[in-house]
């Protein structure tokens, strides 16, 4: 997928790049697989706003994606490739030959009339499903899980993919897209190849516009607010919080210890992430 730059006619379109869509064959969605999405605006049940800058954005459509790959041994043929405004990723539409229809995450070089499959028995293909156990060693891989039978829930993102490093007794070592070193249980089902749209990180959006109609609202600084809304708020000009360390708009400390905390999984961590990827 390639870059489009666009004529500088407007002050907002003077560096703005966009994408050329010459790989999305299909502009609707499928029907079948398309549900209603409430916007909340990062309010929760109760009216409260729980994530801030969120409100506004076009109206979207969720389409209902297949992250378990849970059809084993039965061929599908890609019908389509097509745009999903909920993810980075472009979606792949695949026909079964049992005649289900289901959306993928497309990988890297899929294209219509290719023939994909999920289960042990799966070519190295990109696009093909498969446990870690049946994946030779140094393969890229996506869509990856962490619980057998969950669906994939790591690297699903535009131009990510992670690599099979080792395997030992029952866990595999997987390299993220982090730096980060995993094991992972060789039952875990993974997607061959990277993840498609490559070109999305070379977007500039080029105007506060753009952003808006994603749904995100701007973020004002804290130095720019009063002492009353924010810790670092007040003064006569520029200055340091007159503080230790920055805090969020709650006082809490917003740098310089680890915020992740979870003892579960922890211990599978070989090796931590680099901080060039922090």
């Amino acid at each position: 997928m390639a870059v489009k730059k666009y004529k500088p006619v407007t002050p907002g379109q003077r560096g703005m790049t966009g994408y050329t869509f010459e790989e999305i064959t299909k502009s609707a969605p499928e029907r079948s697989l398309v549900v209603i999405r409430r916007e909340r605006g990062g309010r929760n049940v109760h009216g409260r706003v729980t994530v801030r800058h969120r409100g506004g954005g076009n109206r979207k459509y969720i389409r209902i994606v297949d992250f378990k790959r849970d059809k084993r041994d039965i061929p599908a043929k890609v019908a389509a490739i097509e745009y999903d405004p909920n993810r980075t990723a472009r979606l792949a539409l695949l026909n079964y030959a049992d005649g289900e229809k289901r959306y993928i995450v497309a990988p890297l070089g899929l294209r219509v009339g290719d023939t994909v499959l999920a289960g042990p028995s799966a070519e190295i293909r990109p696009g093909n499903s498969l446990p870690l156990t049946n994946i030779p060693v140094g393969t890229m891989v996506h869509n990856l899980e962490l619980k057998s039978g969950k669906g994939g829930q790591l690297v699903r993102s535009a131009g990510g993919s992670a690599q099979l490093l080792a395997k030992e007794g029952e866990y595999a070592q997987i390299r993220l897209p982090s730096g980060e070193v995993r094991r992972v249980l060789q039952v875990c089902y993974a997607t061959i190849g990277q993840v498609g749209n490559v070109d999305h990180s070379n977007v500039k959006l080029g105007k506060a516009g753009r952003k808006r109609h994603m749904g995100i609202r701007p973020t004002v600084r804290g130095t720019a607010m009063s002492p009353r809304d924010h810790p670092h708020g007040g003064g006569e000009g520029r200055q340091p919080a007159g503080m230790p360390g920055p805090k969020t708009p709650w006082g809490r400390p917003a740098r310089g210890y680890k915020t992740r905390n979870n003892k579960q999984t922890d211990k599978y961590i070989v090796r931590r992430r680099s901080k060039s990827n922090r």
